[in-house]
This record gives structure tokens, C-alpha cells and sequence, in this order.
């Protein structure tokens, strides 16, 4: 079982950048689909980007080109590089790894995802 920790948010401006990490323990994360999702304002959590273990991403349209998935199996971590951040961006953010090891698919659900961290906030002002 693995456990996720999320950190890098904060207050950033529009056009600027962060980078948020994704600690895990307790397990490797060899083999899953690792992925990144965030709550705004609507209460509903999005994805946002995907990585499996041969380093193959999927990007969610409203974040291509900004956004940078990848992950690091020597540290067990997982990294989400956000560029040119827009209010829009704004909101809590997850990351997630998949319940067993697997690829991610074409299309990753939720469901696919059995380990939760708690959250880093992203604030992006105009």
C-alpha cells in the first residue's frame, strides 16, 4: 500500500510557475499509473495529467502545453511542472496512483486510482 504526499503549492501569479512533487512511501510506485487531479471551485475533481511506468503521458487539453508530468522511480516521486498558470488553474491538487500495477489506458478514470495524497493548494491570481 502506498502512501502519497503532495507539496510545491502556493500563491503564484498568472504566467507563473510551479512545481509540485509527489512523495511516496511505503510502496514503490514501479509499475503504476501515476496521476495528477484537481478540485476548484466546482467540487469536482478533474484530471489533470497521467504518467505509467514506461514514461508515456497523458495530458488533459486544458493544461497541454503548460503543464510537464513525470516521475523519478530512484526517488519514488512524481512531479508535476506547471507553466503559464492561469486563475482557471487554481484549486487543490491531488496526486493519485493506480490500485494495482497497470497501465494507464487511453483514458484514465478515477476508479483507477486507489491511493490518494491530501492535497497541495495552488493559487493563481491575474
Amino acid at each position: 500500500q502506498v502512501q502519497l504526499v503532495e507539496s510545491g503549492g502556493g500563491s503564484v501569479q498568472a504566467g507563473g510557475s510551479l512545481r509540485l512533487t509527489c512523495a511516496a512511501s511505503g510502496d514503490t510506485i514501479f509499475g503504476r499509473c501515476m496521476g495528477w487531479f484537481r478540485q476548484g471551485s466546482g467540487n469536482v475533481r478533474e484530471g489533470v495529467a497521467y504518467i505509467d511506468d514506461r514514461g508515456r503521458v497523458i495530458n488533459e487539453d486544458s493544461v497541454k502545453g503548460r503543464f510537464t508530468i513525470s516521475r523519478d522511480g530512484a526517488k519514488n516521486t512524481v512531479y508535476l511542472q506547471m507553466d503559464s498558470l492561469l486563475p482557471e488553474d487554481s484549486g487543490m491538487y491531488y496526486c493519485a496512483a493506480n490500485r494495482q500495477p497497470s497501465n494507464c489506458g487511453p483514458r484514465p478514470q478515477k476508479s483507477l486510482f486507489g491511493a490518494w495524497g491530501q492535497g497541495t493548494e495552488v493559487t493563481v491570481s491575474s
